[in-house]
């Protein structure tokens, strides 16, 4: 077995996490306040807002108030989801380092999504590359459901990596791969990355595992052993698709963490930290702690 030295871990909480988050829109305090502790636990990637409209993300509202009000660490990329040109202006104006694009590798899922096929998807990215390449701002591509939909079950390999491939020839310098629904195996998994990784090298894809159905850290320890280095994850386990019955929610950044710690793979992420950032969020949510080392090291 062959494990990377360093995982890069980059944190969706403040977007991924609170974006479907049910009742009263999130004060921006506390966002802020999660990012900034975020950035004091080590991390050094971490996805801050998602610039689309209010309409139908209203957590999301605050975009440019968050990027505005925290407090910005030197050596800390703060990224954020631009679906269009639109919410590209806007996040430019806002200062941010990075921005992302997602798409699917299922066609039922991108026009419940995002009501387009596959391919209009990706011409609507096309305006939003060129801006950014104008503007030097990187771009992060996402590909989801790369392990199985909610509409159409299995996807097949071949599908994710033909996403894949468009999304970093059109010049996302990463891919992370979602699995949506959470319904991968660690053999899956593995045959996704094998199909994807012929055609985008593997130091530019990253994994992106939900854990409805428990199978994250699994999943996990297995594409690391195929080399997988980036890995997103959200503290005490926030988020879900509003699009995917059943889904639980991202895989817990402290569960990921101390994986990763017992395999002495580094990460500069101080787990104590992020453990106390981890109760602090879920309180100011008064919602319950999916992160079980979390759990544990709180008892």
């Amino acid at each position: 077995m062959a494990f990377p030295e360093q995982v890069r871990l980059v944190e969706m909480s403040p977007r991924d996490g609170l974006q479907n988050e049910a009742g009263p829109v999130i004060a921006t305090d506390i966002k802020t306040g999660l990012i900034d502790r975020l950035s004091d636990c080590g991390l050094t990637h971490i996805e801050s807002a998602s610039f689309v409209s209010p309409k139908w993300v209203p957590q999301m509202g605050d975009a440019t108030e968050v990027m505005a009000g925290i407090h910005r660490k030197p050596g800390v990329r703060y990224s954020v989801l631009t679906p269009n040109l639109r919410g590209f202006k806007s996040a430019l104006a806002a200062g941010v380092d990075e921005v992302a694009v997602f798409g699917a590798a299922s066609e039922s899922f991108s026009q419940k999504n995002i009501n387009c096929s596959i391919a209009e998807s990706l011409e609507r990215f096309l305006p939003v590359m060129e801006a950014a390449k104008k503007h030097n701002i990187p771009v992060r591509g996402y590909v989801s459901t790369v392990l199985g939909c909610p509409y159409e079950g299995d996807i097949a390999p071949e599908q994710v990596a033909k996403v894949a491939k468009a999304l970093a020839d059109m010049g996302c310098y990463e891919i992370s791969l979602g699995d949506t629904i959470g319904t991968g195996t660690p053999l899956k998994a593995k045959r996704m990355l094998e199909a994807v990784a012929s055609h985008v090298p593997m130091d530019r894809l990253a994994a992106h595992f939900h854990d409805t159905y428990g199978q994250a850290l699994a999943n996990l320890y297995a594409v690391l052993e195929e080399g997988i280095a980036v890995i997103d994850a959200s503290v005490a386990g926030l988020g879900g698709c509003p699009y995917a019955n059943g889904a639980s929610g991202n895989v817990a950044t402290e569960d990921v963490l101390y994986m990763l710690n017992g395999l002495e793979i580094r990460t500069g992420v101080d787990l104590n930290k992020l453990v106390a950032t981890g109760k602090w969020i879920t309180g100011q949510l008064n919602r319950h702690n999916g992160s079980k080392v979390g759990q544990a090291l709180q008892s």
